[in-house]
């Protein structure tokens, strides 16, 4: 097989030139940043992690177990790297985002059959094996190429936030460490627990919050698995208790019973230095995003701290062409 060119060095642009450099196929691998910043990524490091941690559970059955065994067993670099980068997630797998990335650059790089390229491909090539990697990101001028050669228009993009909260500011007398029916190492969450009256404060304060107005290159048919909260409890008082705080499988040791609602704070990194607060991607403006999680009970108050990450949750930028 003839040399291939990938364009994008996410997770499967990564994972893609490895198989083909450990089979003897010598890789071209664009990626653009840092010679072009994206609206999400913060680093210039290959397969950042740009939303949650969590490359999602690890129970043996599940579906995206299968999917990752199925990559183990067929020698995947990402699979190898985020087991030796895993951080406590309960039944997921969770790793230290910024090791993992890390640790993918400096694989790839020192691959003799890897040529990394820091620029962007601008065009698809006429000739040669072809594959795009670039996801949600796709830069306009290669959105372009490709609408050209597809014929369709249909590429869109959602962009959001997913906060984290600074370890320090997390009120260890509110929050109680436990994982949801005790998977894990039983322990591996830290719990914000919500009585009835707490829970409907922080829900009204939701309801009310005002959002980020739209970019014109986004598309806010939202993507079903992955809403944000303000979109949730729009959707009704329980929704939100019915999806990323819900309290089933939890016991707060304090009162011995299961909590109105939760929520749950997984450690960002290896440190426990920041904890990511499950499923609270959104799209509130930062004041407003520091108002309303401040509610949240494990949060102390005044010097609670939100580090927004830029997500993408759709599947490519719409381009004007």
């Amino acid at each position: 097989m003839g040399p291939v060119t990938i364009a994008g060095g996410g997770l499967a642009g990564s994972e893609a030139a490895w198989q083909l450099a450990v089979r003897g196929v010598s890789v071209t691998l664009y990626e653009m940043r840092p010679a072009r910043p994206t609206p999400a990524h913060k680093t210039d490091r290959l397969a950042e992690l740009v939303c949650s941690n969590s490359l999602k559970s690890n129970t043996p059955g599940a579906a995206s177990w299968l999917l990752k065994e199925e990559l183990r067993r067929s020698g995947s670099l990402l699979m190898k790297l985020a087991g030796e980068c895993a951080v406590p997630g309960g039944a997921a797998l969770a790793v230290d985002r910024e090791r993992f990335s890390e640790s993918v650059t400096q694989a790839l790089r020192e691959h003799p059959l890897v040529t990394l390229r820091r620029e962007e491909l601008r065009e698809i090539p006429s000739t040669g094996a072809m594959l795009i990697a670039t996801g949600p990101l796709t830069s306009d001028a290669l959105a372009c190429s490709l609408q050209s050669l597809t014929g369709s228009e249909n590429l869109a993009f959602y962009d959001a936030i997913s906060p984290i909260m600074d370890a320090e500011t997390v009120n260890l007398e509110r929050v109680f460490p436990a994982s949801r029916y005790g998977k894990g190492n039983g322990d591996d969450y830290l719990n914000c627990p919500l009585t009835e009256a707490e829970y409907r404060d922080f829900y009204e304060a939701l309801r009310g919050a005002e959002t980020v107005e739209a970019h014109e290159f986004e598309d806010l048919n939202y993507f079903e698995a992955c809403l944000p909260i303000e979109e949730l409890a729009r959707r009704g008082y329980d929704t939100l208790r019915f999806g990323p705080m819900k309290p089933v499988g939890l016991s707060d040791p304090r009162s011995g019973r299961q909590p109105f609602a939760v929520v749950q704070l997984r450690t960002e990194n290896l440190r426990s230095s920041s904890y990511n607060l499950v499923g609270f991607q959104n799209h509130l403006k930062f004041p407003e995003q520091a108002r309303i999680l401040r509610k949240i009970p494990g949060s102390s108050g005044r010097s609670f701290c939100v580090s927004g990450r830029s997500i993408a949750t759709r599947f490519s930028m719409r381009p004007s062409c």
